[in-house]
């Protein structure tokens, strides 16, 4: 494809941002819509945690004997709402298929896959920015209950799949981590992993490097995809942008629209996540809680407390009492917390698909139309390896890896 082609690149998030950033960067002419501004939804309110190390499928069947407890409490790590719960079956049937060992197994392979050089894609695309915005401390997953042979086997599912983990005592923790509770007995340290002090900075700052290498920005909803004269038209609410060569789709828990417009069926669903934003600061490097189910990230601006799966569409109020809980959890596992106060909650909903995997791929039945959206929990982690991947697609240029894992095709 020739580098004076017009690319536009729809979603502002930190998935399109980094593809428009890649593209605009390889000498294409590359426009960016999204309605809402720059890394507005998800990318503005994450854990912050290049999560690396998750490289298994949330679709495991040893979640399934603890459903009904979960699905019971109000304020569990999941909550499904009652009146979106028919919606949200065929999801959830599918995401129990996805437990099958074959699939588990193949879907590990395809995580660790895009996982691998995640947060080196980073440092080629930010260049000199890389240090400013990403910070390479590793993360704890801690264990209040529990005893070393279950833990040591845990260790060892991860080293297997090429993880880099260490074990810790109660007093190495206290020694990495002096502020938190000597209730919690055990933790694994990740060593190969990091954590953004401010994602919405780290956003802003792909933006402006993308404004400055000579991109373009139209903060206008697009709401229609045509073909016209071997070319794109995108249709906004306010006008119609034409003559694009290729479309790059990056609209997260919104995508099912566009796609379903093009003809193609996407079993997204927005899970929704919260944090309680704190100023207090606490920690040096993202702790998250095996036994509670959240993580806990040092910002520039205080100490966020993420996480929560909820099932109730992109429409629904937010449950705002989920954030709030967080604080109870921090408060048990952090000292002299016992004083701090609710901070500023949020909610985003992550695009999440029944089998863990993004899309990446060109679209079957439009050559230049190319899908990168549906990376669940990782969007921050695998960002900018995405965009290596869509430039790859864009140039008509092998990737460094099988990328037939991500296909939309899986569903069609």
């Amino acid at each position: 494809m020739e580098k004076n082609n017009k690319i536009a690149v729809i979603g502002a998030g930190i998935v399109g941002l980094c593809n428009a950033l890649q593209l605009q960067q390889q000498g294409y002419q590359v426009t960016l819509f999204d309605k809402h501004g720059i890394g507005e939804q998800c990318s503005k309110g994450n854990a912050g945690h290049f999560a690396t190390e998750q490289v298994f499928p949330l679709a495991d069947k040893s979640l399934l004997p603890k459903l009904p407890k979960m699905l019971l409490d109000r304020l569990s790590p999941l909550r499904i709402d009652w009146r979106y719960f028919t919606k949200a079956m065929p999801w959830l049937m599918r995401f129990c298929y996805n437990m099958l060992n074959s699939k588990y197994q193949r879907h590990t392979q395809a995580l660790k896959t895009l996982n691998k050089d995640a947060i080196n894609a980073y440092a080629r695309l930010l260049g000199n920015s890389f240090e400013e915005h990403v910070t390479l401390r590793g993360s704890l997953l801690t264990f209040e209950h529990g005893n070393m042979e279950e833990i040591r086997k845990l260790q060892n599912k991860f080293l297997n799949e090429g993880v880099k983990v260490d074990i810790l005592n109660q007093e190495e923790i206290q020694a990495l981590e002096p502020q938190l509770s000597i209730r919690i007995k055990y933790a694994l340290l990740f060593t190969e992993v990091g954590h953004t002090a401010d994602p919405l900075q780290l956003s802003l700052c792909v933006y402006n490097k993308f404004v400055a290498s000579g991109g373009q920005f139209v903060q206008q909803q697009v709401t229609d995809i045509t073909s016209s004269n071997q070319s794109w038209k995108l249709s906004t609410q306010q006008t119609e942008h034409d003559q694009f060569d290729k479309v790059i789709l990056c609209t997260g828990a919104w995508s099912k629209r566009l796609c379903k417009q093009l003809g193609y069926k996407v079993p997204i669903e927005a899970e929704r996540g919260y944090h309680n934003m704190l100023t207090a600061h606490a920690l040096s490097r993202p702790v998250a809680s095996a036994d509670r189910q959240f993580i806990m990230t040092p910002m520039s601006t205080g100490l966020r407390l993420a996480g929560t799966v909820e099932f109730a569409g992109l429409e629904t109020p937010p449950m705002y009492e989920r954030a709030a809980c967080l604080l109870e959890h921090a408060k048990s596992m952090l000292k002299d917390f016992e004083d701090v106060q609710q901070g500023e909650h949020w909610m985003g909903p992550r695009p999440s698909l029944p089998d863990s995997l993004p899309v990446i791929c060109e679209a079957p039945d439009h050559p230049n139309v190319i899908f990168s959206f549906g990376h669940q929990h990782l969007g921050l982690t695998q960002a900018a390896i995405s965009s290596e991947l869509v430039a790859n697609l864009v140039a008509k240029q092998p990737s460094a890896f099988d990328i037939s894992p991500y296909s939309i095709a899986r569903f069609q």
